[in-house]
């Protein structure tokens, strides 16, 4: 087999310095999927690093791929507001849910607290002996000696696992969950969902209607630490399901921000530990590297791509003028491979000075409330891979999904020496 790339296929690399600058457009669907994302967002950094693109998916917008560059915008909610979309192309334009993502504060706030107990230090330390014991059972579930799908077989389940945990969802459904997400995060500007709108709609209002019937029994139930109890007893938040967009919107939210991240890293180390063997072999003889390692791996996957902002005034930023409406989008994947910032950003380094200062979570009051909980679920993943493993082996190219925002696998096939 040849050897892995973390771009592929390396022969069209040139092709981002071919496009003339003023027409190139990092949010063109296949980018991620044909292996060519960081190819343009370098050529930007290096270039234009304050790009306007006239044709984007739904309207033009700015990009922004220095990482200091992302990191004065993602804190400045008074001039660079959450409130209309969070994304370069609106997911469903017609099919309009709100989320507090998507909100700027007082409504931002509100929201966000009322939920993030349920990822707090507290609730996490009671919850990693659980989350050891299932990724325990998951490995020794393995097959030996012959090729499966890791995606499907460790990352996705471990994350449903763990998500359904949250929700306290029941069990025996706990695929819903990855399927609405991936419902979710799909869109036909981008080309990646063979579904038309109108089934999307479909299949997340009866997503709604799930999660509407658990809300009614938790709303009857003493106070718990679930996404769904600690929603619906929560003065600010518990007629929430009076707004039927909000409450979905929220729960596509919870349901993404938990599922995603997690999942693609945990596919991601393991590709990347083929790619840099050497890596692999240092992580071996040091185990607690595995820390540090979590960290780098989700800067080199930086599984979202960017998050979009709109412009409330006129702002000069970067030597150009942005104007009041103009549509921002920070390319969390290009700062986390910025030279200006990060040392040898193309390389991946487990024992890498200052790992976590990365922007794959984001920045200032948008960064990801659950950081803690992915990054617990990769270490955990990692410590029980240490005690099992000598060696997984990638043996081909990984599926990529074709996304402008979700930068993951659909599969990634292995094989666990006998």
């Amino acid at each position: 087999m040849a050897a892995l790339t973390a771009d592929r296929p390396a022969a069209k690399r040139g092709e981002a310095w071919s496009v003339p600058l003023e027409t190139l457009d990092p949010s063109e669907g296949t980018l991620y999927q044909r292996g060519l994302l960081h190819g343009y967002l370098k050529r930007l950094r290096q270039e234009d690093p304050v790009h306007w693109s006239p044709t984007g998916p739904s309207g033009p917008f700015w990009s922004i791929t220095k990482f200091n560059d992302i990191v004065a915008i993602d804190s400045n909610h008074k001039l660079f507001s959450s409130e209309r979309d969070i994304t370069v192309g609106d997911q469903m334009p017609e099919f309009a849910p709100t989320n507090f993502i998507a909100a700027d504060p007082p409504r931002h706030d509100v929201q966000r607290r009322s939920v993030t107990p349920a990822v707090a230090p507290q609730r996490l330390a009671d919850l990693a002996a659980l989350i050891r014991e299932r990724t325990a059972a998951v490995l020794d579930s393995l097959p030996r000696g012959e090729v499966f799908d890791w995606v499907d077989k460790v990352s996705i389940e471990l994350t449903t696992q763990f998500l359904a945990t949250l929700f306290d969802f029941p069990w025996e459904d706990r695929r819903l969950l990855p399927y609405w997400s991936d419902i979710t995060t799909s869109s036909e500007q981008t080309g990646n969902t063979t579904l038309p709108a109108e089934e999307r709609q479909k299949v997340l209002m009866e997503c709604l209607s799930y999660f509407m019937r658990l809300w009614q029994e938790r709303a009857e139930q003493p106070p718990r630490f679930d996404f769904l109890s600690l929603l619906a007893h929560n003065p600010d938040t518990r007629d929430m399901p009076k707004n039927p967009m909000e409450f979905l919107g929220n729960l596509m939210l919870l349901i993404v921000g938990g599922n995603d991240t997690t999942r693609n890293s945990m596919s991601g180390g393991v590709l990347f530990m083929n790619q840099f063997p050497d890596q692999w072999e240092k992580l071996k003889a040091d185990p607690s590297l595995v820390t540090n390692a979590v960290s780098e791996i989700i800067r080199f996957q930086s599984p979202v791509a960017h998050m979009r902002r709109t412009a409330l005034e006129d702002v000069a930023f970067g030597g150009k003028t942005i104007r009041k409406g103009d549509r921002v989008v920070m390319w969390y994947v290009s700062g986390n491979r910025d030279e200006d910032v990060i040392e040898r950003p193309d390389e991946f380094l487990i024992d890498r000075p200052r790992a976590r200062h990365h922007v794959a979570f984001g920045f200032g009051i948008h960064r990801c409330m659950g950081n803690r909980a992915a990054e617990l679920q990769i270490q955990i993943l990692w410590e029980e891979i240490l005690k099992r493993f000598p060696k997984i082996e990638v043996v081909g190219e990984p599926e990529r999904n074709m996304s402008n925002f979700i930068l993951g696998y659909t599969k990634l096939p292995v094989r666990i020496p006998a």
